[in-house]
């Protein structure tokens, strides 16, 4: 049975006007709201779905089935940036939106779509957003994870929520895959990702120079894949591993997507690239050591859950971003030699054989 066919359609299938979906803008968030795009293309298949998205997020959209268009528009964290507000509220206006999801509880993320006059304003209840939304959610909080309180809003008010949502879904040409090897001098053989990167240090296993090593050592290519924070990371990295360790990082996302589409496997903390990785259908190892796999994988599913368990931590998952106590266990404890063979496992089950 397909996946989406548990949503009910809504009745008026004559509405064509579009919708602007207002998310997140983390990268493994933004990943996630493809789910709530496939929600509401179940719940009407006729009318266009939009994005609004920041430039770093933006090479997403390209990716993601279903989305009509993103709308590239940047706007400071720490002001309100009345300016830029007013602006895009015009911009939205032009667009005839019948819709707007504002999928966060901000005051901000409210204004420009109420600005726009979008006829049908969706949101939960938070900060004071009253006269800026005008179709309201409650029971935001009984909601169990991020996903359940993102997609309901795609659904009728009062819907019960389905045993399962539909998947994030980015699909990348092959052909696309085969010029980005091509223009980065990459062999067509057997690599692995890594993806060390995270908002957060005490997300981070400290362990991927070690696994780099043993990766090279088994035959593997290793493609190190971040963003400009994690330039130092992947240095210290190639270090470890040699000649067979390429440093990919970079500021533009297109290339980390590129290369986890292309990749045999992915290893990542839990962080955005995990996400796409999954989201991509790659084999993806999701390592995970103060954060809840149940509240934060992907529902793509992973290939592998890797958590350390030689002991039980009492203050484990915090949660916090940083290590207050244990002295980071809860990552440091997860041997690169274990991690290294769940990889060559995974390789082995989609045909990719190593050296041993």
């Amino acid at each position: 049975m397909n996946q989406d066919s548990q949503f009910s359609e809504d009745p008026d299938r004559s509405d064509t006007r579009p919708i602007l979906i207002i998310p997140y803008m983390w990268i493994g968030d933004f990943v996630r709201n493809h789910t709530v795009v496939r929600v509401l293309k179940q719940r009407w298949p006729n009318r266009p779905v939009d994005l609004l998205t920041t430039s770093l997020c933006a090479p997403l959209v390209d990716y993601m089935p279903g989305v009509r268009e993103g709308i590239v528009w940047d706007l400071p964290r720490g002001r309100l940036a009345i300016g830029r507000q007013l602006s895009l509220a015009k911009l939205l206006r032009a667009r005839n939106y019948g819709t707007a999801l504002v999928l966060p509880r901000t005051w901000k993320a409210a204004i420009a779509p109420a600005l726009a006059g979008i006829p049908e304003r969706v949101g939960f209840v938070g900060e004071f957003r009253f006269g800026l939304l005008n179709h309201w959610r409650w029971g935001e909080k009984k909601l169990p994870r991020f996903i359940d309180k993102n997609a309901a809003l795609a659904q009728p008010d009062g819907a019960p929520l389905p045993p399962e949502w539909p998947v994030p879904q980015l699909r990348v040409p092959p052909e696309d895959i085969v010029r980005w090897r091509q223009a980065n001098g990459l062999s067509n053989g057997a690599a692995v990702a890594l993806a060390p990167g995270s908002v957060g240090i005490s997300k981070r296993w400290t362990s991927y120079p070690e696994a780099a090593r043993l990766l090279v050592e088994r035959g593997l290519e290793v493609w190190v894949v971040g963003g400009p924070a994690e330039k130092d990371l992947a240095q210290e990295i190639v270090a470890a591993g040699g000649p067979g360790v390429r440093d990919l990082t970079g500021t533009d996302l297109r290339n980390g997507v590129l290369a986890m589409a292309a990749a045999g496997v992915a290893i990542s903390n839990d962080s955005g690239l995990m996400h796409i990785a999954a989201a991509l259908g790659t084999p993806t190892m999701g390592i995970f050591g103060p954060t809840s796999p149940y509240l934060w994988a992907p529902l793509n599913g992973l290939a592998a859950t890797v958590v350390q368990d030689k002991s039980v931590l009492s203050c484990q998952p915090c949660q916090s971003t940083i290590c207050k106590m244990n002295d980071h266990r809860c990552m440091r404890d997860i041997a690169a030699s274990e991690v290294v063979a769940i990889a060559q496992r995974v390789l082995g089950e989609t045909g990719v054989r190593t050296e041993t």
